[in-house]
């Protein structure tokens, strides 16, 4: 693990939009900062779904062989995470979700009493932009859900967040505001 490697995930059908903005605006202040970014659109990605077998609980990899293999060497060799999702029905888009099922045993080891995380001291950044306005998307649980279900994730693999943040009203955004970009900014340090 190299302590100035990002892997900076994006789960976007659009590359275009707003959680693109943000990810491109990490990206650019991790670049800036001497990170060396590995970049994954799993919209461009061959990842199968889970076949629910649970071999990766003692392989630590998915025995399916497609792209998830890529995504675990990068994230092993990383210690910052940031992933870029966008709000759909409260929750992440289905590429992301079947991303978190292909790396069960990547980020957790099973025991007869909790989980045990196998990604312990990696950190991890979250962007999200949801079409409602706020504060409806974060009292309406759009945004929260969204956010949550990623931190599920990464906290239940033992990694610590640097920032979670959430671009509410997107549809109506040409660009990312100031406040946000220096949200980003503080989170890249």
């Amino acid at each position: 693990m190299n302590e100035k490697n990002v892997l900076a995930i994006f789960g976007s059908p659009h590359t275009n939009g707003m959680t693109a903005a943000m990810f491109d605006c990490a990206v650019h202040k991790a670049e800036e900062r001497g990170y060396t970014v590995r970049k994954v659109n799993l919209y461009e990605k061959n990842i199968s779904f889970c076949k629910g077998c649970r071999a990766c609980m003692d392989t630590k990899v998915c025995v399916q062989k497609d792209d998830i293999q890529e995504i675990v060497a990068l994230l092993h060799e990383s210690l910052i995470v940031f992933l870029a999702a966008p709000v759909y029905w409260a929750n992440v888009p289905a590429p992301v979700k079947n991303l978190f099922d292909r790396l069960l045993g990547t980020a957790m080891e099973e025991t007869t009493t909790f989980p045990k995380p196998r990604l312990k001291g990696k950190k991890y950044l979250l962007l999200t932009s949801c079409n409602t306005p706020a504060p409806f998307s974060w009292i309406f649980g759009q945004s929260r859900g969204a956010i949550r279900n990623m931190d599920e994730f990464f906290k239940t693999a033992g990694m610590k967040p640097i920032g979670k943040i959430v671009c509410a009203n997107a549809a109506n955004r040409k660009k990312l505001s100031p406040a946000l970009i220096k949200k980003i900014e503080r989170c890249v340090k």
